[in-house]
């Protein structure tokens, strides 16, 4: 699970500088996005469309980024 997240920050970094930038344009608190990247909090499909779309994460890259694997296009 750690890979993924690792990507999965470093495009919220690279967007957003921080994670509490990128909280607060998802409407999260930073405490609630750590928790996710961290584990302790799992990912709701409605959290990924929203990640994805706040980060320009393509359709056919989500899994890459939240469950480390390239979805196929079919």
């Amino acid at each position: 699970m750690a890979k993924q997240n690792n990507k999965l920050r470093g495009k919220i970094v690279e967007v957003y500088d921080t994670q509490k930038e990128f909280a607060e344009k998802i409407g999260l608190s930073e405490q609630s996005v750590g928790a996710k990247l961290a584990g302790r909090s799992e990912f709701s499909q409605s959290d990924i469309i929203t990640w994805s779309n706040a980060l320009g994460i393509k359709a056919e890259e989500v899994g890459l980024y939240f469950f480390g694997e390239e979805l196929s296009k079919n």
